[in-house]
């Protein structure tokens, strides 16, 4: 009963990053530039600088990479971004994509 065992348990398991994953606005006819620049100030903290050359992205090549972020993060962002469109009857769509 009086015995006393000690284990060390050696960690060879190396833990590695959380992979990041880009959000990026999709350009379609229908939102306006106001729209997006709002949604990069408010859900995204861009300043309106940033914001306006996002959306210029957008408009010009059809999509802008807003950031680079953690999974849950990226989805909760993307999905803000959903809910405010829907509820200002605009069709922007915000997509995520492995960094």
């Amino acid at each position: 009963m009086g015995t006393s065992v000690d284990f060390a348990v050696k960690n060879t398991e190396k833990l590695k990053e959380p992979s990041d994953f880009k959000v990026v606005l999709l350009n379609d006819n229908y939102t306006s530039m106001d729209f997006v620049i709002d949604v990069l100030v408010l859900i995204f903290n861009k300043n309106e600088a940033e914001a306006e050359r996002i959306m210029m992205d957008v408009h010009r090549k059809g999509r802008g990479v807003v950031g680079s972020y953690a999974l849950d993060i990226a989805r909760t962002k993307a999905e803000q971004v959903h809910a405010l469109a829907v509820q200002n009857e605009f069709p922007l769509r915000c997509v995520i994509e492995p960094a």
